[in-house]
C-alpha cells in the first residue's frame, strides 16, 4: 500500500518544471507525506482508507494556491466528464429535496424512470436500501446515476398507495443539455437559456437559433444566470457566433509562455446581425464572463442583471491517474479591452461569503472598442442592474415543496378551485367547455382565487405562513404558482416559458432590446 501511495503521490511532480534542489525539496516531502499516511493507517484508533487520505493531503495543498485549482478524485472526475460530454448514465430523473424528502420533480421523456410510469410527486425514500432522509440532493443523484446497464433500486413512496412502490432499474445513457430552454418571449424576442458550457454546447445553440428563427425571431434575450461555467473552447465558439471575422474575444496569459495567446472571432455569417441582450447574476462565473465580456468589450450588446462572479483564471486538466486528476491554474484570461475579471480571494469569507468589492478607484479601468468605460477585478458589471431576490416567506414555501406539492393537488383536482376546472387531457365532450367549466389553457393566470385556495391548502397540511409576509410576496407567490400549476399540466419547458414572462430581469432585457438594435445599427 506504501508504493501505491508514493507512486500516486509522485506523480505530480510530473507535471511540474522544477530546478534540481526545488526537486529534491519535492522529493522528500512526498517522502514525508507518504509515511506520515502509514503512520496514521497504522496507528489511528480506527481503520482508515490510505486512499483518502492521499486524497485529502492533496486537496488541502490545492487550497494554498487559489479558489479554482482542485483536485478530481474518481467521483468527481466523473461528474466533469459527464457535464463536458452532455451525457450521463442513471434513470432520468430530475430531483430535489424537500425538507427530509428527496422528491422527483419530473422524470425525463423516454427515459427508463419514465417507461417504469415514476412521475412528478414521488418520494424515493430508499435508494439500494439506505434511506434517502438525511443525504443532499447531490449525494442522492450520485446514487442514481452509475455504470450504464447496471441496475440500482429504489424505493417510491406515492401519496393515494398503501404501500411503497419497490423497483429495480437497469441504467441507461441519458443526454444531460446544455441548451435546455428556447421559446419565443415576444413576437419577434426569442429566449435562450444556457445551463453550461459543454462539448455539445455551441452546437445545441445553433439548433435553437434556426428553430427560434423559423418562429420569427429576429431580436435575442440569452440567459447565463447560474451558468457556473464549464469548457474554454465552447466559450470562444459561442462568442464567434455573434462576432464579426478578426474581433478579439479573450485573452490568456501564464507565467508558461504557451499560455500566452490571444482568440479572435474566425467565422463571418452567423448571428452577427441580430442585436443581442445578455443576462448575467452573482452566479455566472468563467465560460459565461468570457462571452459576455467579448460582447460588452466589442459593443455588441447590453448586460442586464448584476455583477457576475468574476473568475478569471483559467484551468488546465493534468491527468494523475486512469481515476483522478488535477485542474490547475495555469493562465489569467482578459477580456477584448485587456481588464481582468478576477475579484480579490486573499480571504475565502470575501471571496465565497461575502463578496467584499474593491473601491471603484483602486480597480483596473479599460475601455470598449466604442469608448465605454469597464472596470477589471470584479466580474462582468451589468450595464442595467436588475436585482432579484425572494422575499421570506416564498423561500420558506419554496424550502418546503409547498407550490410544487399544490401543483400537484391541483392537477388531481384535489383542490376545491382546481374542481371548477377542465384540463387539456380531459377534453372529450362535444359541449366545451361544459356548463359550469373552465378551461385551463395558456392564458391561465394567478388571481386572488388561487392564492385563497393555495392558502386553504396550507392550512390543511399544516403549512405555517405569516398572513402579513404573504401578502408582501404576493406576487412572487402568484408566479411561483403559475409555474408549478403549467409545469404539472403540461410540461418544465412551458413552466419555464410561463415563469420567464413576468420575470423583472427578462422585463428590463425586452425595455432596453432598441438600444441593443441601435448597437447592431453602428457597426
Amino acid at each position: 500500500m506504501k508504493k501505491k501511495i508514493i507512486t500516486f503521490v509522485s506523480l505530480l511532480s510530473l507535471f511540474m518544471v522544477l530546478p534540481a534542489q526545488v526537486e529534491d525539496d519535492w522529493k522528500r516531502s512526498v517522502d514525508k507525506m507518504s509515511s506520515l499516511i502509514t503512520m496514521i493507517e497504522k496507528n489511528y484508533f480506527k481503520a482508515v482508507d490510505p486512499e483518502s487520505l492521499a486524497f485529502s493531503s492533496i486537496k488541502g495543498m490545492l487550497k494554498t494556491l487559489d479558489p479554482h485549482s482542485y483536485f478530481l478524485d474518481p467521483r468527481r472526475l466523473t461528474l466533469m466528464q459527464e457535464e463536458y460530454k452532455g451525457k450521463y448514465s442513471g434513470l432520468g430523473i430530475l430531483i430535489q429535496k424537500h425538507e427530509t424528502r428527496l422528491v422527483v420533480i419530473s422524470p425525463i421523456e423516454g427515459t427508463p424512470a419514465y417507461r417504469l410510469g415514476i412521475r412528478a410527486g414521488d418520494v424515493i425514500s430508499r435508494i439500494n436500501g439506505d434511506s434517502t432522509k438525511f443525504i443532499s440532493s447531490f449525494d442522492a443523484m450520485l446514487k442514481l446515476r452509475g455504470k450504464k446497464g447496471t441496475e440500482v433500486n429504489i424505493t417510491i413512496v406515492r401519496e393515494g398507495l398503501d404501500n411503497p412502490l419497490e423497483l429495480s432499474i437497469v441504467r441507461e445513457e441519458i443526454p444531460l443539455y446544455s441548451v435546455p430552454y428556447a421559446f419565443m418571449i415576444t413576437e419577434d424576442i426569442g429566449y435562450i437559456f444556457i445551463r453550461n458550457f459543454a462539448e455539445t454546447t455551441t452546437e445545441e445553440f445553433e439548433e435553437k437559433m434556426n428553430y427560434l428563427r423559423k418562429q420569427g425571431m429576429r431580436k435575442l434575450i440569452l440567459d447565463f444566470r447560474g451558468n457556473g461555467g464549464g469548457t474554454f473552447g465552447q466559450s470562444v465558439m459561442l462568442s464567434d457566433e455573434f462576432l464579426s471575422k478578426g474581433k478579439i474575444i479573450v485573452s490568456i496569459k501564464g507565467r508558461d509562455s504557451y499560455y500566452n495567446r490571444e482568440f479572435h472571432a474566425r467565422r463571418n455569417r452567423q448571428f452577427e446581425d441580430i442585436p443581442l441582450v445578455i443576462l448575467i447574476n452573482q452566479g455566472t462565473a468563467s465560460a459565461p464572463e468570457i462571452v459576455s465580456g467579448a460582447i460588452r468589450d466589442n459593443d455588441r450588446g447590453l448586460i442586464i442583471g448584476e455583477d457576475s462572479w468574476g473568475k478569471g483564471l483559467v484551468q488546465t486538466v493534468f491527468p494523475l491517474a486512469p481515476n483522478a486528476a488535477l485542474a490547475l491554474t495555469t493562465a489569467r484570461y482578459y477580456t477584448p479591452s485587456g481588464v481582468s475579471i478576477q475579484r480579490d480571494y486573499t480571504r475565502y469569507e470575501d471571496y465565497y461569503l461575502y463578496r467584499t468589492e474593491k473601491p471603484e478607484e483602486a480597480r483596473e479601468v479599460r475601455y470598449t472598442s466604442g469608448g465605454r468605460k469597464v472596470l477589471g477585478q470584479g466580474g462582468i458589471s451589468p450595464d442595467y442592474e436588475v436585482i432579484f431576490r425572494y422575499k421570506p416567506q416564498t423561500v420558506k414555501l419554496l424550502f418546503e415543496g409547498a407550490f410544487f406539492r399544490y401543483g400537484r393537488k391541483f392537477k388531481d383536482k384535489e383542490t376545491p378551485l382546481a374542481q371548477e376546472y377542465i384540463l387539456p387531457g380531459e377534453i372529450n365532450s362535444d359541449e366545451f367547455p361544459p356548463e359550469g367549466k373552465i378551461l385551463f389553457d395558456s392564458s391561465f393566470s394567478a388571481d386572488s382565487r388561487l392564492l385563497e385556495d393555495f392558502k386553504r391548502y396550507l392550512l390543511e397540511e399544516k403549512i405555517d405562513f405569516d398572513p402579513a409576509r404573504f401578502a408582501e410576496a404576493e406576487e412572487e407567490i402568484k408566479r411561483e404558482l403559475e409555474r408549478e400549476l403549467f409545469g404539472n399540466i403540461w410540461d418544465i419547458q412551458e413552466s419555464y416559458h410561463v415563469y420567464r414572462k413576468t420575470d423583472p430581469v427578462v422585463l428590463k432585457a425586452i425595455e432596453v432590446m432598441p438600444e441593443a438594435e441601435k448597437l447592431i445599427k453602428k457597426k
